[in-house]
């Protein structure tokens, strides 16, 4: 198993670029690696950006964003309005939004969709992330759903209880509009991260997985 470190010789912080289509979507697919990450270290910076939103999640999103981002050297969050399930035809702001951030922030690591990700607004986060970054380490997180497009990661964050416990915890506590909903349940996430910790032979016992479709070896 190939085991990478987080090493950053540019400035002070490593910077993590967070990207979500949805206000749930990062937490879900790699909220406990954000969580394990700030649990071994305090030098890392986080750009946390959600795609669409309404004035409804938009407060849920925040408030899931201080609580997974807590003890971060720095954040900053931010929330966007794209139409939801409408990603394929809001194409050109959402381009011209990639490119001006582009120009602002240069990440360490990229955490996004995956790109077999039948939603179409994740597709979408997917394909302009790969357009926009050529020489940046991206790994794609997994959300799970109806339409069953759950895969075979070849990367992961393994992890304890203590790390899967507080993902649920903070899932469940933030994100009240998506409680009614049959999957947003807590054995489904705690199934999948147990899953996830088999695959890996996590320590823990449970971890997050990711396509790393490209990864460079070097001195």
């Amino acid at each position: 198993m190939l085991r990478l470190r987080l090493d950053n010789q540019r400035s002070e912080h490593c910077r993590i670029l967070c990207l979500g289509a949805h206000s749930d979507d990062i937490e879900i697919g790699c909220g406990g690696t954000i969580l394990e990450l700030l649990r071994t270290r305090r030098d890392l910076e986080f750009h946390w950006v959600v795609f669409s939103s309404d004035p409804e999640r938009e407060s849920e999103a925040r408030r899931s964003a201080e609580l997974f981002l807590k003890g971060a050297a720095k954040k900053n969050i931010q929330i966007l309005n794209f139409r939801n399930s409408f990603f394929p035809f809001e194409g050109v702001g959402i381009k011209e939004f990639f490119e001006e951030l582009k120009g602002r922030f240069s990440a360490d690591l990229i955490l996004t969709h995956a790109r077999h990700d039948l939603h179409q607004d994740h597709r979408t986060i997917n394909q302009f992330t790969w357009n926009t970054w050529r020489n940046h380490l991206i790994l794609e997180y997994e959300i799970p759903k109806y339409d069953g497009d759950l895969g075979s990661p070849n990367f992961f964050m393994p992890f304890d209880r203590k790390v899967c416990e507080r993902k649920i915890k903070y899932l469940m506590a933030c994100f009240g509009t998506q409680r009614s909903k049959h999957w947003f349940t807590e054995d489904m996430f705690q199934g999948l991260m147990r899953i996830r910790g088999i695959e890996s032979n996590s320590p823990g016992k449970f971890a997050e997985a990711f396509y790393s479709r490209k990864l460079v070896f070097g001195a």
